[in-house]
């Protein structure tokens, strides 16, 4: 049986708007579940570890006390922002790598 078409050999665009609808469904589903999960980055041989959600939010920065030296303030630092910036690429990996296989590798300007 052949496709419904509307004049001028367009396709129907009820069966395209409910398919657009069901993605963006399943976007904004995946896109929730993902904020709610944990991304964690180990630095320095687990000296630093960082715990960071899907909104980009860090939840929790833990420091093994023998890399806290007074006198080298500088590589704690350096740690803790490398760890930081490590789980929060890793969210957003994650938040890419999900909603390009929901989009069928479309980019969507401003989507995520």
């Amino acid at each position: 049986m052949a496709k419904k078409r509307m004049p001028g050999g367009m396709p129907n665009m009820n069966n395209m708007l409910k398919q657009v609808q069901k993605m963006q469904k399943d976007m904004e589903k995946t896109q929730k579940e993902l904020e709610e999960k944990v991304f964690e980055a180990s630095v320095g041989g687990g000296a630093v570890i960082v715990k960071a959600n899907g909104k980009k939010e860090v939840l929790d920065i833990q420091i093994k006390e023998d890399v806290v030296d007074p006198d080298d303030v500088e590589m704690l630092q350096d740690l803790v922002l490398t760890a930081v910036n490590e789980a929060l690429r890793s969210a957003d990996d994650a938040m890419t790598s999900q909603m390009s296989k929901l989009s069928g590798g479309m980019n969507i300007p401003g989507l995520f």
